[in-house]
Formats: C-alpha cells, sequence, structure tokens
C-alpha cells in the first residue's frame, strides 16, 4: 500500500481536493438542504479514483522514459518496486471504481465519467506532441470544482466553471516551473514543454502570464460567488488574497539561473495556497 500511494504521489492531492471540495460546498449551499454525508464522501472517493487512476497510468506510459532521466530513475516502476503489470491493473480498477462511484451520483455525473478519465488520461501522451501538455493536465485538475458542483446539483453554473479555467491556469503555469528541471532532458528526448521549447526565461514568463489569468478568474469567480450568496465575502477573499500573495512568492523563489528552490515552489507553497483557499472559503460559506 505504501508503495502504491507512492507511486500516484497521494499527498499531490492536495492540490486539487481543495477546490473540490469548495465546488461542492458552493453547491450545497445554493440547493439549500444541507450537508450531505454521502454526496460529499462520493465527491471525495471520486477525486482519489481519478487522480490515482491519472497518476499511475503516467506513471506506467512513461516508466521507459523515467528509467534514463536521473531525476526519476528510482521511482517505482523503472526501480523495479512495482510492476508494468500491476501498475496498469491498479489504473483499471480505479477507472472502474471512479465510474462506478460516479453512478451512485447523479445520471449526468455518470455519463460524462469517461470523458473526465479520457481528459485525466489522454494527458499523458501530450508531453510527446505538444508544449501544451500543461494545459492539458491544468485542465484535468480543472474539473474538480466543475465536477463537485455538478454532483450535487446535477447541472452547469458559471462560478465553479470560473474556478475551473483558474485551476487549469494555476496548474499549467506552476507545471511549467516543475518542467524546469528537465528542460535539457526532453530536449534530448524530443519530448516536448514549454521550457524545452521555449527556453527558461521564456517559460517563466509565460507561467507568470498564466498566473495573471488565474489572478483574474479567481477575483472574478469570487465576485459572482459574492453575488450568489452575499454571506461568503470577508474569508472568501482573504483565502483569494493569500492564495494569489503565494503565487507571486512562488515565482520570486524560481529564476531561470538558479532552480534550487523548484520544490519549495512547487510542493510547499501551491499546496499551501490551495488548503488555506479552500479552508477560508468553505469557512465563509458555512458561517
Amino acid at each position: 500500500m505504501k508503495n502504491y500511494l507512492s507511486l500516484v504521489k497521494f499527498s499531490h492531492t492536495l492540490f486539487a481536493m481543495p477546490f473540490a471540495l469548495v465546488g461542492f460546498f458552493i453547491a450545497t449551499v445554493e440547493k439549500g438542504e444541507g450537508i450531505s454525508g454521502r454526496s460529499l464522501l462520493l465527491v471525495v472517493l471520486c477525486m482519489v479514483f481519478a487522480r490515482s487512476a491519472a497518476m499511475a497510468f503516467n506513471r506506467w506510459l512513461d516508466r521507459d522514459v523515467d528509467a534514463v532521466n536521473p531525476r526519476t530513475q528510482m521511482r517505482e516502476i523503472p526501480a523495479g518496486i512495482i510492476r508494468p503489470r500491476s501498475a496498469m491493473i491498479f489504473v483499471v480498477i480505479n477507472c472502474l471504481l471512479f465510474i462506478g462511484t460516479t453512478w451512485f451520483l447523479n445520471p449526468l455525473c455518470f455519463y460524462l465519467s469517461p470523458v473526465a478519465l479520457a481528459v485525466v488520461l489522454g494527458y499523458s501522451y501530450t508531453k510527446r506532441f505538444t508544449w501544451l501538455c500543461h494545459l492539458v493536465l491544468g485542465l484535468g485538475l480543472a474539473l474538480a470544482p466543475v465536477g463537485a458542483y455538478l454532483a450535487v446539483m446535477g447541472r452547469f453554473d458559471w462560478v465553479p466553471v470560473l474556478y475551473g479555467v483558474a485551476v487549469l491556469l494555476w496548474t499549467g503555469g506552476f507545471d511549467v516551473i516543475y518542467a524546469l528541471q528537465d528542460e535539457e532532458f526532453d530536449q534530448s528526448q524530443q519530448l516536448y514543454s514549454i521550457p524545452a521549447t521555449f527556453g527558461r526565461a521564456r517559460a517563466l514568463r509565460l507561467s507568470e502570464w498564466m498566473h495573471l489569468g488565474t489572478a483574474a478568474f479567481m477575483v472574478y469567480a469570487g465576485r459572482m460567488l459574492h453575488a450568489a450568496v452575499p454571506e461568503a465575502r470577508d474569508l472568501l477573499w482573504l483565502g483569494t488574497g493569500i492564495f494569489l500573495a503565494l503565487l507571486i512568492y512562488q515565482h520570486r523563489l524560481v529564476k531561470p539561473n538558479d532552480l534550487s528552490r523548484v520544490n519549495l515552489a512547487f510542493f510547499t507553497t501551491n499546496g499551501i495556497a490551495s488548503l488555506v483557499f479552500g479552508v477560508l472559503v468553505i469557512l465563509d460559506l458555512l458561517t
């Protein structure tokens, strides 16, 4: 179990889970019927199953590439800790559990579940043909607030969609920063990424522009949320402000000629930003 949790980097679920919970509680407040523990559990399970399938599939597909990259040689599959066949069985099980779980939410979630899986699994192929792979990864995480809202309401709405776009750009931006570590390796293996295609300096500029877009969509979504739920105000904007401040801090950590703090920018800063934002917004919605 420990090996499989490591395979899918379970701790990284922290990135998208708070946004999924924000989408869930926005819908819950709008519906006005109180918190459904059953629905909350199903949403969390959907997040865990979909992300586990996506991450394990990525590790399975990239096993040969990871084996020759000094940074990734000790990942579970190339290191021989988990066999490729076992990893694929794990992927299939999680896909089936995800689809099965959506059945208990509502028909629309069930019908759209293969589309969600196509996005989160399909991302793993994109680095082989386009530098837009970072935004495809972002699209996968962007499904979190939209899907969680859909699970409760059975329909789409602009507020979770706007938060979804913010997540797309936020994820794309920080994934560009993370990809700086593999710039030369990606070029040598003819893999696509923004750093490998445009160089470090331009990649960081593009990441900054993505995060400016994140800021714009988060503010716009916050204004629409406040209009729909007037009670959501002070903590909502405090959470938004902290989130955006940590984005700025993230860009101060990484320079084209100094990648020593990439992990701090990628893991710690983004994890804290998402968690703080999610907690404050949910508290605002429920108090």
